[in-house]
């Protein structure tokens, strides 16, 4: 069991225990003294658009350059941007500030091995080990040295672009982006618009504030009305760093990460090296759908940290959650909004059709998601009565749908799916389930 690091790295509201400037110092150094290489190495830090992000970055930085690490700063840079970098420059680790979907207030710090893959389990406990010794800084000379990396911006875009085939281009095709007021902001529409396609762009003015404020893929309803108004072919919504997409048809209809896997899935059929990850989270159909076209599926822990797992144990090349993390490890060793979205894309255009028609080949099960605020969600998770509960109620499904509850890994709640057949049925079980964690969670209180 790690303290601080939790599904994607550590995460929490800014100014309280963990995410504070002299809890990112002692990070910083921590993980100096875990992967620096004979007493140096190169590290890059990216970062989000929120307004805390700078305090986080210099505390790190200064931790890590008391370590001995060089410092390489990439400013604004998607998540899947620093991944990148992080491998293509030798670096030792890329670390990422940033809380993805959540509001600004939040933040967090998630790290890369120098393979552009997110850092092991084992990794991480070994950074924790040192949180509770003596912070030392090396001597004078052995000090690491912090540059800003000017290209990294225009190096992404070009990485973007490569994986998008060269006989293909965008012209005619009007798209318009998402961008969450996020670390997206500058690179998605150079990317988009350089491939040829007619861009639409909103929300890209970041303030520090406004990052995912009723905007990007958890609040497509503005990229739904402006697809409409605009009467383009494409909507693409990203969060905040850009790991995530969500995707709207000329309908105004949301394309979620169940149907893109399925989509990039059915244009590579012939690539597949065996099957598709998805996740505890992945809708049945989905499942249902791989099954008609005897493509093997299997499903991971609930992270895109996990469904690399298990595309690597098993040497497959896709996977992701419905969330809208794709992971596409012909092009990228991350869940990349960009890349993926670049897929569909590329269907788009050899089967020159258009995307409400090409998804058409899965249909979704009626899922519901509760969220449901608590104190103690591990506590919660393996209490008796809830799993008494959950037994029954699963019993009632009689074997035509699923419940999963299971605690979030970047927020203090207990996460309530249930799936079935009958949607009104699905509904009331949920609400049952929730008010079955809500006396669990007074209970333990």
């Amino acid at each position: 069991m790690r303290k601080y690091f939790g599904t994607d790295g550590i995460r929490g509201k800014t100014g309280q225990f963990p995410i504070t400037a002299d809890f990112a110092l002692k990070l910083g150094w921590a993980v100096g003294q875990v992967l620096a290489q004979d007493g140096r190495g190169k590290v890059l830090i990216g970062q989000d658009t929120r307004v805390s992000g700078y305090m986080l970055s210099a505390a790190l930085e200064a931790g890590m350059t008391a370590s001995g690490l060089d410092v390489h700063l990439l400013g604004a840079m998607p998540t899947p941007g620093v991944a990148y970098l992080t491998k293509s420059l030798n670096a030792q680790i890329g670390a990422v500030v940033s809380a993805s979907h959540n509001p600004y207030y939040d933040n967090g710090i998630k790290f890369f091995s120098g393979d552009g893959k997110k850092l092991p389990d084992l990794v991480e406990s070994k950074i924790e080990s040192y949180l509770d010794k003596a912070f030392v800084t090396v001597e004078g000379t052995r000090i690491g040295q912090q540059t800003y990396l000017q290209d990294a911006a225009g190096r992404y875009i070009e990485f973007c672009k490569h994986s998008f085939p060269k006989d293909y281009d965008l012209k005619g095709i009007k798209i318009v982006v998402d961008c969450a007021n996020g670390a997206t902001s500058y690179i998605a529409p150079h990317v988009f618009t350089e491939l040829g396609a007619d861009v639409i762009v909103i929300n890209h003015q970041p303030d520090g504030f406004n990052i995912n404020d009723k905007c990007g893929s958890t609040f497509p309803q503005s990229l739904q009305a402006e697809v409409l108004k605009h009467r383009a072919e494409v909507g693409i919504a990203f969060d905040g760093d850009g790991d995530r997409l969500i995707l709207v048809d000329h309908k105004g209809e949301l394309v979620d990460g169940d149907e893109i896997l399925f989509i990039i899935a059915m244009h590579m059929k012939d690539k597949l090296q065996g099957g598709v990850v998805g996740t505890l989270m992945s809708n049945f159909g989905l499942e249902l759908a791989f099954q008609a076209q005897k493509i093997a599926f299997l499903r991971a822990r609930v992270g895109d940290r996990y469904v690399l797992d298990k595309l690597m144990e098993h040497n497959w090349v896709l996977g992701g959650e419905n969330s809208g993390h794709i992971i596409c490890l012909e092009h990228a060793t991350t869940g990349d909004g960009i890349i993926a979205a670049l897929q569909v894309l590329k269907a788009l255009c050899e089967k020159n059709d258009s995307l409400h028609t090409i998804k058409q080949g899965m249909t979704k099960f009626p899922q519901v998601l509760k969220n449901v605020k608590v104190t103690k969600p591990q506590s919660i998770i393996v209490d008796d009565t809830l799993q008494n509960a959950i037994a029954k109620m699963e019993r009632s499904l009689q074997n035509k749908g699923r419940i999963l509850v299971r605690a979030s890994g970047t927020e203090p709640l207990i996460r309530v799916m249930v799936e079935g057949e009958d949607p009104i049925f699905v509904n009331n079980i949920a609400d049952q389930m929730a008010d079955v964690v809500e006396k669990v969670a007074q209970t333990l209180a």
